[in-house]
């Protein structure tokens, strides 16, 4: 029983009546339990956890597991989190609830071996569990298999057709597709859903960029900073967006906050040296590339897959600057559906096309709008995303995630007709963190 304070949100009310109750009766895992959870509500998260692994030792109950591992995410440990879901799936393996939290757990890891198989666990026991199916979908999507993600997404439209994160991953199928107004119109259904989702925004602000629609895309990436501050690729691509509509001030400043904020994606800096090579400052593109090649050495040494094309155009930014070919790549990426996860930005030449792709596991809470997404984006003069064709004469052309329409930038006047090199767009990253919440 739950007593009226603990209904009416009164959680401190409550602990003192549970406190009370346990005095009489200190074998009723219940009072634990409810504890541990009145507990949580006020983010005193070590009592609380204190309180369900009491209950826990009197009697095992799936609530009470599913509680704890929130409580452990509340508190940012995903790895003691991921403990308790595996000792609950121990208890009760044909929990489908519990195979879901933790195979959506092991997909934020990037543990997607182990995350397929509790999904797919989940799905045998469950069949209609649409968080299971949409994040199973996002897997496939991921990996390039556009037709057999939207053979899931169909099955998750019955159950759930208001899903925000549903009609964004959609939407990216298309965009892997190529069919660029069937994505728009499935992403702006999800905008419609969901009106302050960043990740919507940021899809169709990458969109627009591919199909070289840049005063739309500035439209929707600047309405996706405002909601993410924080993310430094969201900045490098609404300077892309500054590029092609030839506001190279704000564009710049645009790329100064971009690097400000990231600390880890080498297409950022390369992006910025392009833009700076291409309008004479070969000062300050001399100090980006060499930015670029700091994390380029820091993720080698992580064992991160570079696309070729960032490679080539990074190349060419080192001989553009005369600076001698110091980096040294060792993982190229071989297969071309790896290469959907990153943005990619329109090459110059009209037949470009990068691999758009990307997702992000669509849970719906779990993940709002989960899709990995992959940024094509071409800038006039500088950066070109992953998967696109190289851009004709020395443009630099860029990296590998995301399909993009080709868009020649203008060039700017004081640069060498010769040596102009063409933007590069940055791969966003989609967060998985938003699971927190999801599971509460």
């Amino acid at each position: 029983m739950r007593p009226a304070s603990f209904l009416l949100g009164k959680h401190k009310a409550a602990i003192e009546v549970y406190h009370e109750a346990g005095k009489l009766n200190e074998k009723d895992w219940e009072i634990n339990h409810n504890l541990g959870v009145c507990y949580s509500f006020i983010k005193d998260f070590q009592n609380s956890e204190e309180q369900l692994n009491a209950a826990l030792q009197l009697k095992k109950h799936d609530r009470t597991f599913m509680t704890l591992g929130k409580v452990h995410l509340l508190a940012g440990d995903t790895n003691k989190a991921i403990e308790v879901y595996k000792s609950a799936v121990e208890f009760s393996p044909e929990n489908a609830e519990l195979l879901t939290t933790l195979g959506l757990l092991y997909l934020q890891l990037g543990k997607y071996q182990k995350a397929f198989e509790h999904l797919g666990n989940a799905l045998t026991y469950d069949p209609n569990n649409y968080k299971a199916i949409l994040a199973a979908g996002s897997m496939m999507q991921t990996h390039g298999d556009f037709d057999v993600a939207m053979n899931k997404y169909r099955v998750a439209a019955c159950m759930v057709p208001e899903s925000p994160p549903l009609w964004n991953n959609i939407g990216m199928c298309f965009f892997g597709k190529k069919k660029y107004v069937a994505a728009i119109s499935c992403l702006k259904r999800a905008h419609y859903l969901s009106p302050f989702d960043w990740k919507v925004l940021y899809n169709l602000g990458l969109v627009h960029l591919t199909m070289q629609q840049y005063a739309s895309a500035f439209h929707f990436l600047s309405a996706a900073t405002n909601l993410q501050p924080r993310l430094g690729e969201l900045y490098m691509l609404l300077a892309v967006a500054l590029t092609n509509l030839e506001d190279v001030d704000n564009a710049r400043r645009s790329y100064e906050q971009a690097v400000a904020l990231d600390q880890s994606n080498p297409l950022v800096n390369l992006n910025f040296a392009i833009l700076l090579y291409n309008h004479g400052d070969k000062k300050g593109a001399l100090q980006q590339y060499q930015e670029m090649e700091r994390k380029v050495n820091i993720l080698k040494d992580s064992n991160t897959e570079f696309d070729p094309e960032l490679m080539d155009m990074a190349q060419k930014m080192a001989a553009a600057l005369q600076v001698g070919e110091s980096l040294e790549w060792t993982k190229p990426v071989k297969d071309p559906k790896s290469k959907q996860r990153s943005a990619g930005a329109p090459s110059k030449t009209p037949g470009s096309s990068q691999q758009p792709l990307g997702t992000n596991q669509a849970l719906e809470q779990a993940m709002s709008s989960a899709a990995g997404y992959n940024k094509s984006i071409t800038l006039p003069t500088g950066v070109s995303p992953h998967s696109q064709p190289t851009p004709p004469s020395l443009a630099l052309e860029e990296e590998p995630d995301v399909e993009t329409t080709p868009t020649r930038a203008p060039q700017p006047e004081e640069s060498d007709p010769s040596t102009t090199l063409p933007p590069l767009a940055a791969k966003p990253k989609v967060k998985k963190s938003k699971l927190k919440q999801e599971l509460n």
